[in-house]
C-alpha cells in the first residue's frame, strides 16, 4: 500500500481539511468583525470632526451626496476607491468631513497576517499529532491484514492475538481469528477424513489386486484389473494428498542436472513429448518429488489437453505445455482443486495430478504457475528456487 493510500495519512488529511476550515471560518468572523467595528469607530470620528469643525473637502462623492436629504441630515460614506487610501465622510447639508482610515486598514491586514501565521502554526502541530494517533490503530488494522493474507496463503495457525478491547479493531481482529479457527478445524477434519477412509480402502484394494491377478485371462479380466487398478491409484493419491496436508513431507535435495533429468522423466511416463533443453542447468531439490510433479503435469497434459506435448527447460524452470483447450478460468484463478477438473472440454478425472504438484511444489520451496499460450494450449511452470 503506498504511503498515500495510508489510512494514517488519511486521517492527517482529513485534520488538516477539518483544521483548515475552521481556521478559514474564525479567520473570515474574526476579519469581519474587525472590519465592522473600524467602520463603526470611523463613522464616530467622522461625525465628531463634522460637528466640530468646519472644514471643506472638497467635492462630495455622488454616493455621499445621495444621502443628504436636507438641511438637518447627518450622513457618513466609507470612501474605499483607492484600497490603500480609504476615507470615511461625513456630510451634513452643505458641511462635510472626510477622515484617513488608512491606520485602521494597516491594522486590519496585520491582523489576517497573524491569523494566516497562527493558523499555519496550528495545522503544523496538529497534522504531526493526528498522523501520530492513527498510528497505533493502523498498525493493529495492518496486524489483521496481514494474518488475513496469512490464513488467505493457507497458514491456518495464524492469529491477530487481539487481546482486550472494545473498539470496532478489535472486533475485526476476534472474527478473523474465529474465521481462522474454524477454517483450521474444518480442514483438519477434512484431511483426516481422506487419511482415513483412503486406508480403510487399502485392505479390501490389496484383496481385489490379489484376487484380480488370479483370474483366468480374458476380456472381462482385463477390464476389472484395469478398474482394479485405477481404483489403486486413486487410493495412493489420496494418501499422499493427506501427508501433503498434514506437513508431514520434507526435502530431501540434491543436485539435478535438469536437462537429463527432465528426457529421463518423460520416459519413464511412457508418452509422448518434445522435451528441449536451453543451456545445461542445474538446480539443488528433491529429485524423487521433482520426478512426481513433472510426471504429473506430462500425464496431465495428455490426459485433458492435445498433442503435441512439449516439455521446456531453461535455467531454472520447466514447462509443459499442451496444445488442448487450455485450463479454465476457475483453475487459474483458484489453483487446482481435489476432484475437480474444471471443464468438460479437458476431459474427465478426479483432479488429483494438479493438487499433488502444486503440494509436492509446496514442500521443495518451488512455485507451480499455470497459465494459457496465446496460440492455444494449457502451460504449466515448475520454478524452482
Amino acid at each position: 500500500m503506498s504511503r498515500r493510500r495510508s489510512l494514517r495519512w488519511q486521517i492527517a488529511a482529513l485534520v488538516a481539511v477539518a483544521s483548515g476550515v475552521v481556521a478559514l471560518a474564525v479567520g473570515v468572523l474574526v476579519h469581519r468583525s474587525t472590519f465592522e467595528r473600524s467602520l463603526s469607530l470611523g463613522r464616530d470620528r467622522a461625525l465628531t470632526a463634522l460637528l466640530s469643525e468646519q472644514a471643506d473637502p472638497g467635492p462630495l462623492p455622488p454616493a455621499l451626496r445621495a444621502q443628504i436629504t436636507g438641511p438637518h441630515t447627518y450622513a457618513t460614506w466609507y470612501d474605499d476607491r483607492d484600497p490603500d487610501v480609504p476615507w470615511m465622510w461625513a456630510a451634513s447639508g452643505t458641511r462635510a468631513v472626510k477622515i484617513d482610515m488608512g491606520g485602521e486598514l494597516r491594522n486590519l491586514r496585520a491582523l489576517d497576517r497573524h491569523i494566516v501565521l497562527a493558523s499555519l502554526g496550528v495545522l503544523g502541530v496538529v497534522v504531526p499529532l493526528a498522523a501520530l494517533a492513527a498510528e497505533l490503530p493502523n498498525r493493529r488494522l495492518r496486524r489483521v491484514a496481514r494474518t488475513a493474507r496469512r490464513v488467505a496463503e493457507g497458514d491456518l495457525e495464524a492469529r491477530t492475538s487481539a487481546g482486550p478491547g472494545g473498539d470496532e479493531i478489535t472486533a475485526i481482529a476476534a472474527a478473523v481469528d474465529t474465521m481462522a479457527a474454524a477454517l483450521h478445524d474444518r480442514l483438519r477434519a477434512e484431511q483426516r477424513f481422506t487419511a482415513d477412509v483412503a486406508h480403510e480402502l487399502r485392505t479390501p484394494l490389496m484383496g481385489l489386486v490379489t484376487c484380480a491377478g488370479l483370474l483366468p485371462e480374458g476380456e472381462v479380466t482385463d477390464l476389472v484389473r484395469d478398474r482394479v487398478g485405477v481404483l489403486r491409484v486413486l487410493v495412493e493419491n489420496l494418501l499422499e494428498i493427506s501427508r501433503l496436508d498434514a506437513g508431514a513431507e520434507s526435502a530431501d535435495r540434491a543436485e539435478v542436472p535438469l536437462g537429463r533429468f527432465a528426457r529421463d522423466c518423460v520416459h519413464r511416463t511412457g508418452l509422448a513429448a518434445e522435451v528441449t533443453v536451453h543451456g545445461d542447468p542445474v538446480a539443488v531439490t528433491d529429485p524423487r518429488r521433482l520426478d512426481r510433479i513433472l510426471a504429473n503435469l506430462v500425464v496431465n497434459a495428455h490426459r485433458h489437453g492435445k498433442a503435441p506435448v512439449e516439455v521446456s527447460v531453461a535455467g531454472a524452470a520447466i514447462t509443459v505445455r499442451d496444445h488442448g483447450p487450455g485450463f479454465p478460468a476457475s483453475l487459474l484463478a483458484e489453483g487446482p482443486q481435489r476432484f475437480r477438473t474444471g471443464a468438460s472440454e479437458r476431459g474427465h478425472g478426479h483432479g488429483l495430478g494438479l493438487t499433488i504438484a502444486a503440494g509436492q511444489a509446496r514442500v521443495i520451496g518451488a512455485r507451480l504457475d499455470f497459465g494459457n499460450d496465446p496460440g492455444g494450449g494449457a502451460v504449466a511452470t515448475v520454478r524452482l528456487n
